[in-house]
């Protein structure tokens, strides 16, 4: 008797639908998120709880990179979220630092969102202010939640002026933080003070200075956020730190490996965190192994981790795919139940599976 595979479609499974497919702008997708900071973080908060207790999948990112734009890179982040989020998909963000000079952003960016139960793509949605946004709501949370059981920051200073300090500016302010000093220093001058008249027309009421160095900005400031586009450490002093600020590691690779190893450091995910020649994965390889590591934002959230005062905290997030997915996913629904949705029909045209 010859024996066939079962397939894995019976005459009791459940009947199976393909969604519509929908094309979401980066119109819409701005419309969604204006004003609704405060239940971004939260949505944020909740992800990274639900990554940590294991009801995600979150591989590896992929970086595709040009031999002829070293510069120039594109990377995919494939992932799944469950708990009451529940999506499959994958962001496709570039960055290519050379679009500055012609006026145009750095990045840019698609979401792709999958439906657990098919498979099939249901939304492609613009994706560069999903992922600022996403960046800027961990950023905030991780400065609420690593600023409690010490002296709350007075003074924030922006090391890097481009789209991502403005959304972590915007993020913080509507999340209720409030500064006496804001400063900020830029690689170029012009950008710095394009920085300084957006917050100054953003009706703060902090005294903002450009600083001329990095060394006066970092001494300045109580909060330190590093947003740039730096391939490897540049900042190496770690007196800079003796005040024991709070740092937004945001870029990643800022930070030469004494000053981590000076610092406590959380990560948002480890594992990601140690890889692709970051600022934390050269301790690593410099030190041989992970004990600089005092944890995740999760593990602080849990009460798992008590950063110490004593000390500079660093909080390095390499970037989850997860909370683009749980954005992504929270925008679709929002224009799903307003009726905004626009569907292109008949974007799937072979359904019948013998024709």
């Amino acid at each position: 008797m010859t024996e066939f595979a079962t397939s894995p479609v019976t005459a009791t499974a459940e009947p199976k639908t393909v969604p519509p497919f929908a094309v979401i702008p980066g119109a819409q997708v701005q419309e969604v998120l204006s004003g609704r900071e405060k239940q971004l973080v939260e949505l944020v908060e909740q992800t990274y709880r639900t990554h940590a207790a294991g009801d995600s999948v979150n591989p590896p990112s992929y970086f595709l990179r040009f031999p002829d734009r070293p510069t120039a890179r594109i990377i995919a982040l494939p992932a799944s979220i469950g708990g009451d989020i529940g999506v499959d998909g994958i962001k496709w963000v570039s960055s290519f630092p050379d679009n500055v000079a012609s006026g145009i952003p750095r990045a840019s960016a698609v979401l792709i969102l999958n439906d657990p139960a098919t498979g099939y793509p249901f939304a492609c949605m613009e994706s560069s202010i999903i992922s600022a946004s996403r960046t800027a709501a961990s950023a905030a949370a991780a400065a609420d939640w690593l600023s409690r059981g010490r002296r709350r920051p007075r003074s924030i200073g922006f090391f890097g002026v481009g789209l991502i300090a403005r959304y972590i500016h915007t993020f913080l302010d509507a999340t209720g933080w409030t500064f006496d000093d804001i400063g900020v220093f830029d690689l170029s001058g012009e950008s710095a003070e394009g920085f300084k008249g957006y917050l100054e027309r953003s009706g703060t009421p902090a005294r903002v200075t450009v600083h001329n160095g990095p060394e006066q900005l970092i001494r300045n400031s109580d909060l330190v956020v590093f947003a740039t586009i730096a391939g490897q450490p540049h900042v190496h002093e770690v007196a800079w730190f003796d005040h024991n600020p709070l740092v937004l590691h945001v870029s990643l690779r800022d930070l030469a490996p004494e000053i981590l190893l000076a610092s406590t450091n959380i990560l948002d995910d480890v594992d990601h965190c140690l890889k692709a020649e970051t600022s934390a994965h050269l301790v690593e390889q410099m030190a041989g192994n992970r004990d600089f590591v005092d944890g995740t934002l999760a593990d602080v959230m849990e009460g798992k981790v008590s950063p110490a005062d004593d000390r500079p905290i660093v909080f390095s997030p390499f970037g989850l795919g997860v909370l683009d997915l749980a954005v992504g996913k929270y925008i679709y629904d929002e224009l799903a139940r307003s009726g905004q949705l626009g569907v292109i029909d008949g974007f799937f045209s072979e359904l019948r599976r013998y024709g």
